[in-house]
């Protein structure tokens, strides 16, 4: 991969770079979510599996990822948010969601195990109580195991589950999906 685990953990304990850890059994509950920076003794506590980490913006930080986005110049430049990029551990996930905008997911490292539904959602019911938007019902239509170089098109509002099935890294190329009314 163009990044390293340890690259990606090091952008994620500067200051001026927004990162989350998100672990799904957290010593205070399910689904928690610390915002960085980060330093070694926070990766040090982390358990072996059934965590996350989310590096914002690793475009803009780290130029030699540009061509990275290359290939999606067929959209507009103003439509495209940012490479985001995730380490997982093994069962690391973020719970099943939905994003109000276009997304490619591009498989770097590991194996990602996806399920996606079929349709839409737009007043999605979200599990109450959680800093993080998390689906209180979620029903596959399709699943897909990722592996490097494989490349998954999510619409916006469709909902999907990524779900590490070994240790694993995602790059997550984000395009704005304005409505009518938004662009009006």
């Amino acid at each position: 991969t163009p990044i390293s685990p340890d690259d990606l953990a090091g952008l994620a304990c500067e200051a001026d770079i927004e990162s989350r850890l998100i672990q799904e059994h957290g010593k205070n509950g399910p689904w928690q979510v610390r915002s960085g920076p980060f330093s070694e003794e926070d990766f040090a506590e982390l358990p072996p599996t059934h965590w996350t980490m989310l590096v914002q913006d690793v475009d803009k930080h780290l130029s030699e990822l540009q061509y990275l986005l290359d290939p999606f110049r067929f959209i507009p430049d103003w439509r495209r948010d940012d490479l985001m990029v995730s380490y997982a551990s093994e069962h690391g996930s973020v719970g099943p969601h939905t994003d109000g905008y276009d997304v490619f997911l591009l498989q770097a490292m590991g194996t990602r195990r996806w399920q996606i539904s079929n349709e839409a959602i737009k007043d999605a019911d979200l599990i109450q109580g959680l800093d993080i938007q998390i689906l209180q019902e979620f029903d596959a239509d399709q699943s897909w195991d990722l592996q490097p170089g494989d490349m998954l098109y999510l619409p916006p509002h469709f909902a999907h589950h990524g779900v590490a099935l070994s240790n694993c890294m995602t790059f997550s190329v984000g395009f704005r999906a304005p409505s009518k009314m938004d662009v009006l």
